[in-house]
């Protein structure tokens, strides 16, 4: 693992317990060689991760849609800021660059990004782990609803072991270096009546 994309808010939360973990999670890839991709903005939890990547003496690349960089959120002190069309490419390039996937808490935009990367990772597009940095409790649900998922039988118990999940960075990196893909999804036709 050399390059770790991070999904997260592009505004701080409500507890700084948030702001604290972005910047701990920097601090801990930069100590550990490991290059940030992630959106290229300077502004909420997503500036603060790359940030005390920089600060730390790591790398951070950004992957930003031309759209967002007019709007004056451009982060301009990466190692490199690729500019892209769309939010489509911006994910595209982001699962292109990355060996594994981390989400710290955010909105709809970090749980979309976080599942496409966690779909992808099941239908065997990719064997890279997809972890989820639980500060403050905050996936909590999101663990219970998989949960869910799982009994309910919309998941493949197989792929409930790919759901890694930390309340510190050291914690969810450590799972990462770990981490074995399950076998790829596969389907089973319903009885028919």
């Amino acid at each position: 693992m050399k390059t770790i994309a991070v999904f997260c808010g592009s505004s701080e939360g409500a507890s700084p317990l948030y702001k604290q973990n972005a910047k701990m999670l920097g601090k801990e890839l930069a100590r550990r060689g490991l290059t940030l991709v992630y959106g290229g903005a300077n502004v909420g939890l997503m500036g603060a991760v790359a940030d005390a990547v920089l600060e730390a003496g790591g790398e951070a690349i950004g992957i930003l849609p031309r759209f967002l960089q007019n709007r004056e959120i451009a982060h301009q002190g990466l190692t490199e800021l690729v500019l892209v069309d769309s939010m489509h490419e911006r994910k595209a390039k982001i699962a292109e660059l990355a060996d594994a996937f981390i989400a710290l808490p955010g909105g709809p935009g970090t749980m979309e990004e976080y599942f496409e990367m966690f779909t992808w990772g099941q239908l065997g597009l990719h064997p890279k782990p997809c972890g989820l940095l639980n500060v403050n409790r905050y996936y909590d649900p999101l663990v219970a609803m998989f949960e869910v998922m799982e009994r309910e039988g919309f998941m493949q118990p197989k792929y409930r072991g790919m759901i890694l999940t930390s309340d510190t960075a050291s914690g969810i990196l450590d799972q990462f270096a770990r981490y074995e893909a399950p076998s790829v999804k596969t389907y089973s036709a319903a009885p028919r009546a």
